[in-house]
């Protein structure tokens, strides 16, 4: 098993889940996090940190697109592990639906830089 990042997270970019993380398997685009589902340890204690409801196991069902997508950006995204400021407009997008399609960046985030 391993935890996603699923589109909750797109325009909202809360990132309380990357401190609490062991080992580092954040990964910052433009407008979201992902996780890295080959570096993640199973643990969960990213789950409950998010605001935004953004992290799911894999096991839960159609969750297989998003498990591929988070390995995809995390291969080209810059790691994350310390806590940012949410996107500016991130209590406006919270809680919508649809955000990959309509919000979804590919371009990578800043990281730790």
């Amino acid at each position: 098993m391993t935890y996603v990042v699923i589109d909750n997270c797109i325009n909202c970019k809360y990132t309380d889940c990357v401190e609490v993380c062991p080992v580092d398997c954040f990964y910052e685009g433009e407008n979201t996090l992902v996780i890295h589902p080959d570096e993640c340890i199973d643990c969960g204690v990213c789950e409950p940190e998010c605001p935004a409801d953004a992290i799911r196991p894999d096991t839960e069902p159609g969750m297989e697109s998003w498990v591929e997508m988070n390995r995809k950006y995390s291969e080209l995204w810059p790691v994350i592990t310390q806590k940012k400021d949410p996107m500016p407009e991130a209590e406006k997008y919270d809680g919508e639906t649809g955000k990959l399609e309509k919000y979804f960046s590919e371009k990578p985030g800043e990281g730790d830089s």
